[in-house]
């Protein structure tokens, strides 16, 4: 609970940049970071000040040609990007950190339960694959997550806005099925009824309707869960639109604001 002596405790003001690594959110990050290469031009910019940098332009929203002078050259640190997208270090970084999370809070590593959903969110002029999601009257392209019951970012993609939920959740389904084998049920809105959603996996896919009448808000048992996470990563200025001129930037990003949520998360507790 963020009561004011919690805020004073994990203050984050003693950093250079509140989106600066800890020493102990370091400590759990580094463990992954490739290790230097035998041979060619040693390293010359120690691997956290590129998670830094990274970690900077998704919490600013700022292009990469406008990181500030005391972090390494852009050219560098957009080339790591490029290097951990290409080898899915986001994504690994985020499987270990939601299995630690999982077990910190008294739980098994490996859900089986999860929810699914999806958020469209517009783009700009980077180009990239887009559509028109009507139902939301959004051009753009459309986050799908699943996440286990408390929140925690299982599988996240991104596709076209044009692509229906009911489409774009087998692909997500069946992502999920190598990381996150133990998932048996996944609670969803009635977007997901289709049969090809239910046939896609041996995933049972339970629909929360809403309430009868409903007009207007309501926070509906379960589907509540993944929103609140599209809500946690939306803090990132970075992803108040798809900026990317590419699907696996946009994806590589949302991971990186699993991992920054998890990480501190992880390092609060310790």
């Amino acid at each position: 609970m963020w009561t004011p002596a919690a805020r004073r405790q994990h203050s984050r003001d003693h950093l250079r940049y509140g989106s600066d690594l800890s020493d102990a959110e370091w400590e759990i990050i580094a463990p992954f970071m490739p290790a230097p290469a035998k041979t060619g031009r040693p390293r010359q910019w120690p691997m956290r000040e590129i998670m830094n940098a990274i970690f900077y332009v998704l919490r600013g929203g700022i292009a990469w040609r406008l990181l500030p002078k005391d972090f390494p050259p852009m050219t560098t640190v957009y080339g790591w990007f490029l290097r951990f997208r290409r080898e899915g270090l986001f994504q690994t970084i985020n499987h270990h950190l939601v299995m630690a999370d999982r077990e910190r809070a008294g739980r098994e590593a490996s859900p089986s339960a999860a929810v699914i959903d999806s958020q469209s969110a517009k783009t700009v002029e980077a180009g990239g694959p887009r559509g028109y999601d009507a139902g939301k009257k959004t051009k753009g392209r459309k986050r799908h997550a699943m996440v286990d019951t408390d929140g925690r970012a299982l599988v996240i993609q991104t596709h076209r806005a044009d692509i229906q939920d009911r489409d774009g959740a087998v692909p997500l389904l069946k992502a999920s099925r190598k990381s996150f084998p133990f998932v048996e049920i996944a609670f969803a809105d009635s977007a997901y009824g289709a049969n090809r959603v239910k046939d896609a996996t041996c995933i049972v896919i339970k629909v929360v309707k809403k309430i009868a009448d409903q007009i207007g808000f309501h926070v509906l048992p379960r589907r509540w869960v993944v929103e609140r996470t599209f809500a946690w990563i939306s803090r990132n200025r970075r992803l108040a639109k798809d900026f990317e001129g590419t699907i696996a930037s946009a994806e590589t990003f949302l991971y990186a604001a699993s991992v920054m949520l998890l990480t501190r998360r992880l390092a609060r507790s310790q």
